[in-house]
């Protein structure tokens, strides 16, 4: 007889405010991974285990806040949960750094299979102080991790995900020391969101957070996306999942301006264009990383060609970003 994995809770990091809660993520069986597992089969193992993912689904989750006011959450079809209310008063609730604090767990605690960790899963909700002079919404995938995108048949995608560990992968040059800057903004000393936006599907998202903890990238929301919408067959007209966070993220802060960073490899120019467009007077800038991808360069500097909406840099290495964004006030 199979002894059945237990059951756990991955919360993702997400985002506020004072009247706004929105915390996502997922119930799932613990497949027990090493994110410091190093050698080439433990890797692949560990990513089979990502993406072979049990799921618990349509499960009652409660979501304990500091004040003790539980809200309840139901998993879907995939594990997937999504808790979106209008609350009040959410910013006295938060700790030193800005976060607010929240326990998950499974509400029916006879549930026949054992539940890791106490059934206390910690989860956290970013709310920015309302001193934040603006955010910052950074894509991940060859803006600040080199995934190898734009490589011939994806290959160096598939290599970098099945065989390199969360701790050996290098971030690109100068991209930590930028994005320390970017939060703490013209002051110094400010407390400005940051968020961080993927098509990779959710499977990656305990990966890509070590990732950014171990290289000194800012905390902030990790938003990535569902593995059924990667097959998902895209409808006319129907927007990216990326372009679509970013939406709710403006959304959700309607009085806070943004500056967007990406890279020219694939679709970011044409979201943040569309974007930029759609909310005059939101984005402060956007930054792109240059690929080695010669059609794909002509073609955003033509998309960007007179194009007067909004600051653009297309930039090959950080100190072009960092004297940039000190020649136009945004950093001290």
């Amino acid at each position: 007889m199979f002894k059945k994995d237990p059951f756990q809770i991955i919360t993702f990091h997400s985002y506020g405010s004072d009247t706004h809660f929105y915390l996502r993520g997922r119930a799932l069986e613990d497949e027990s991974i090493n994110l410091d597992d190093k050698g080439w089969f433990k890797l692949l193992i560990n990513t089979y285990k990502r993406f072979e993912s049990d799921e618990v689904k349509h499960v009652e989750i409660n979501l304990k806040l500091p004040n003790n006011q539980v809200l309840k959450v139901e998993t879907d079809n995939h594990g997937y949960f999504k808790c979106e209310k209008q609350l009040i008063g959410l910013r006295a609730l938060v700790n030193s750094e800005g976060w607010l604090p929240i326990v998950a767990s499974f509400s029916d605690v006879t549930i026949k299979r054992t539940i890791t960790n106490n059934n206390r899963f910690p989860a956290e909700i970013l709310i920015p102080s309302e001193s934040s002079e603006y955010g910052v919404i950074s894509d991940i995938d060859d803006t600040i991790l080199h995934t190898g995108v734009v490589s011939r048949l994806k290959w160096r995608v598939l290599f970098n995900t099945f065989f390199k560990g969360a701790f050996s992968r290098i971030p690109l040059e100068g991209a930590a020391k930028f994005y320390q800057m970017l939060p703490r903004g013209k002051s110094g000393g400010n407390a400005n969101p940051i968020f961080y936006v993927s098509h990779s599907p959710w499977n990656m998202y305990r990966y890509l957070d070590y990732f950014l903890k171990e290289n000194n990238f800012p905390k902030g929301p990790i938003l990535l996306r569902s593995m059924n919408s990667v097959f998902k067959k895209k409808r006319q007209n129907d927007k990216p999942q990326k372009q679509k966070e970013i939406i709710h993220i403006l959304e959700a802060y309607p009085n806070l301006q943004f500056i967007l960073l990406g890279d020219s490899g694939e679709h970011d120019a044409d979201i943040y264009k569309e974007i930029a467009e759609c909310f005059p007077n939101r984005i402060l800038a956007i930054y792109l990383r240059r690929v080695n991808h010669k059609k794909n360069m002509q073609r955003i500097k033509a998309l960007f060609e007179n194009y007067k909406t909004t600051s653009v840099l297309l930039m090959d290495n950080s100190e072009q970003a960092i004297f940039h964004a000190r020649a136009n006030g945004f950093i001290k």
